[in-house]
């Protein structure tokens, strides 16, 4: 049960990551009707796969190190006999990924789109305060990626969508070849799209195993795509119209700007090793749509909903993994162990 129980919560994260951050990636194509459903869901369970595999290995290492404090580990971990060693990593573990689980999911069935790599990191470091063990330096770094992943999508979204409006207006092509033309567009950008997303989220799937001793890189890279991909085939589309409709209204040429510029702007993260959030590089994308377009063309009271999301996130996500830290050692000492 201890043995199943460890790796559920990582597969349980994996599955509320794919459902919730899928929209991501197709939700702005399938709301403008490019792209059927099904489709979308298919592409992106085996690219997102493909991407945690092939190019996951960089955030699984930041993350599963980067915010705890080596030196710290290793005098406490010379203290206490492998047994009691292992103890406390399973409950590390179970204590971070369902707390980011639980969050997830919380927010996925509020069809909310939030950020996942928030919540793994908020997670981690509520884990991390209750074992007087966070590492600020590496904390410092991914909030500072953060801040600048929504600016980077609206920076490349005013980028490609005068790039390839230029081209556009030279063409001039009939809609018997414009509307294919855009469908094959959004499909490659969103296949690309699905593979950023697993090579930059996977690490807060399974980092924490890495981390704990439990899995290789390798093996965390195919855990967390089996995980994100079980949730991207069976839960993903509840989130997807408030991607897709509810902040901006697109087309399909807008659409695609906005799903090649999400898909750039993480996959750079992912080559920096990183992990940051998809769903902020998407928004990040809609709002220089905005700003093309004007600022009356937003939603702001869906935006509000999800700036609401990425500040209580990391907050609840800390708050539960505390908690659960607490229940688990609570629950060893009144066994005596």
């Amino acid at each position: 049960m201890i043995f199943i129980l460890k790796y559920l919560g990582g597969f349980f994260l994996g599955g509320a990551l794919g459902a919730n951050d899928c929209s991501n990636v197709f939700g702005t194509a399938v709301s403008s009707r490019m792209i059927k459903y099904s489709t979308a869901v298919i592409l992106s369970a085996i690219f997102v796969f493909l991407g945690a595999v092939i190019d996951g290995k960089a955030g699984i290492e930041t993350l599963s190190k980067g915010l705890r404090n080596k030196s710290s580990v290793q005098v406490q971990q010379s203290n206490i006999d492998p047994v009691r060693r292992s103890s406390v990593a399973v409950k590390t573990v179970v204590a971070t990924s369902f707390a980011a689980a639980i969050t997830v999911t919380i927010m996925t069935l509020l069809k909310m789109p939030i950020s996942t790599s928030q919540a793994v990191v908020g997670a981690i470091v509520g884990v991390g305060l209750m074992q007087k063990n966070v590492n600020l330096g590496g904390l410092e770094k991914i909030v500072i990626c953060w801040i600048t992943t929504p600016l980077g999508g609206a920076f490349f979204t005013i980028v490609f969508y005068y790039f390839f409006k230029y081209f556009l207006d030279k063409w001039k092509p009939s809609v018997f070849i414009y509307d294919p033309l855009m469908s094959l567009l959004l499909t490659v950008c969103g296949c690309y799209g699905a593979y950023a997303l697993g090579a930059n989220n996977v690490a807060n799937v399974s980092a924490v195993f890495v981390g704990a001793g439990m899995m290789t890189t390798m093996q965390a890279a195919c855990f967390g795509g089996i995980a994100i991909a079980t949730g991207v085939l069976f839960f993903a589309k509840p989130v997807m119209t408030t991607v897709g409709k509810s902040i901006i209204k697109l087309n399909a040429f807008t659409a695609f700007v906005c799903v090649l510029s999400h898909a750039v702007t993480i996959h750079i993260y992912a080559e920096i090793g990183v992990p940051v959030s998809s769903t902020q590089a998407i928004i990040g994308a809609l709002f220089g749509i905005g700003f093309i377009k004007g600022a009356h063309v937003i939603n702001y009271g869906s935006l509000l909903k999800v700036f609401s999301g990425w500040l209580f996130t990391p907050v609840i996500a800390c708050a539960l993994a505390m908690f659960l830290w607490i229940i688990e050692n609570l629950s060893v000492n009144l066994n005596g162990y």
